[in-house]
């Protein structure tokens, strides 16, 4: 599936889940003031920027804050919390739209780079956030950590989660790096809902490589957004890359 059809009215509507999950104090609260920080003042620019889950808080900082979406449903939700005035949307994909303006941020929250199913688009995102940067301008990705070693011999499916009404199963296509992601939820009934998306998987200095090539030069990574370092045991990461200021892409 495409994601424009991934990311439809229905998957937009349940997205956001108001102070739990992904939308929880502790979880948003330090998201929001890193990257208002490594805003320095300036403009941001958020890829994929999704219902607004941290454009709108982000914003609420002072922080001026516009958009790249594929998803027209998502931008809807979006507009349920903040107009075009206060926070831009453009319409596209985020290895090639372009947003007017130039920034001083632009950033990649919660895996979502994945969403780009092939290597080639993966760096033409990282070109693209060049081009949007001021001179000596940041681009942030938050991206999780390949499990394969979670991944039994001769195995290609592994379970990440399992709660009460929910299980989470991944499915590995190790040689093109693809991961399918499926979100079973269900209660009493003997009916249960499915919700999958495609990923393509990305090592960190396969992430580091593809930044090199847009120009970019790595400041700094740690496995959080609250600045916990970054171990062989990490899940996740955030990675912050600063483009020069003699890069061409930056005027």
């Amino acid at each position: 599936m495409r994601q424009e059809e991934i990311w439809d009215v229905e998957a937009a509507q349940r997205y956001d889940t108001p102070g739990t999950g992904m939308f929880a104090r502790e979880v948003l609260g330090p998201a929001v003031d890193r990257l208002a920080g490594l805003a320095g003042g300036g403009p941001a620019l958020e890829f994929a920027i999704g219902t607004g889950r941290v454009a709108v808080p982000l914003a609420e900082r002072g922080v001026p804050v516009t958009g790249i979406e594929l998803s027209p449903p998502m931008i809807a939700q979006l507009r349920t919390k903040a107009d075009e005035a206060s926070i831009p949307v453009i319409t596209g994909d985020m290895a090639s739209a372009t947003a007017p303006g130039k920034y001083t941020l632009v950033y990649l929250v919660y895996n979502t780079i994945s969403n780009l199913l092939t290597q080639a688009e993966q760096v033409a995102c990282f070109h693209n956030a060049a081009r949007h940067l001021l001179p000596g301008g940041r681009f942030v990705i938050e991206l999780w950590v390949p499990e394969l070693r979670k991944l039994p011999p001769g195995q290609q499916a592994m379970v990440f989660a399992a709660r009460p009404g929910y299980i989470g199963l991944d499915t590995y296509d190790v040689l093109r790096q693809h991961v399918v992601s499926h979100h079973f939820s269900f209660d009493d009934s003997r009916q249960a809902g499915l919700f999958r998306s495609p990923h393509r998987y990305i090592w960190p200095a396969e992430l580091d490589l593809m930044a090199q090539l847009a120009g970019f030069e790595l400041e700094a990574r740690h496995a959080d957004w609250a600045g916990a370092e970054f171990t062989a045991e990490s899940r996740s990461h955030v990675s912050v890359y600063r483009i020069p200021a003699d890069h061409p892409d930056v005027a």
